[in-house]
């Protein structure tokens, strides 16, 4: 199933996190700042777009989702998500996961992401930039396979994510508007 699959990828994804390594006492190429730029806007397209299938998962449970159980529960864990099994949860229990306050709710999932991105990039205007082109395609990439808009609960989260990244690159000098485009 295609979650499973993004999911086992964005768990690798995050694992493999430090394959970027900060080189403050080299000089890179152009070459390398590119691959780095792009790994980690596909980095952050990744992470989006599992976000925003989480919460439409939620949203609307699939019976499908037991076959991914395994995969869904370790990439739950991945993201510091050490609750109860996820297939075990009341109405009640799945709904706090998403509420205001709760894991899975906007200010945590777009706080995972932003935080992705914000730190990922290190201070790098090219960085933050790709990271937060990233987002937004991963998040188009959700609508895609979900078939249309996503639910209330992922436009808010995206929003608040963007939001946070293009404050972290005010804060550091940065034009929002990229000039360059």
């Amino acid at each position: 199933m295609q979650i499973s699959s993004n999911i086992s990828s964005v768990s690798a994804t995050v694992k493999n996190s430090n394959v970027i390594k900060p080189l403050y006492t080299e000089k890179i190429s152009q070459d390398e700042v590119k691959e780095i730029r792009e790994q980690l806007a596909q980095n952050s397209l990744a992470m989006a777009f599992n976000s925003a299938t989480i919460q439409s998962t939620f949203a609307s449970p699939q019976d499908s989702f037991a076959q991914d159980y395994k995969d869904f529960q370790s990439f739950l864990s991945d993201i510091g998500y050490s609750g109860k099994p996820i297939a075990e949860l009341s109405q009640e229990e799945a709904a706090e996961l998403v509420s205001e306050d709760g894991i899975f709710g906007i200010k945590q999932t777009s706080e995972r992401i932003a935080n992705f991105v914000i730190n990922g990039a290190g201070g790098d205007e090219d960085k933050l930039r790709a990271g937060r082109e990233g987002m937004l395609r991963g998040f188009a990439e959700a609508e895609k396979m979900w078939g249309g808009e996503l639910p209330e609960i992922s436009q808010q989260t995206i929003a608040k994510a963007t939001e946070m990244v293009d404050k972290a690159m005010h804060d550091l000098g940065f034009s929002i508007i990229n000039e360059e485009a």
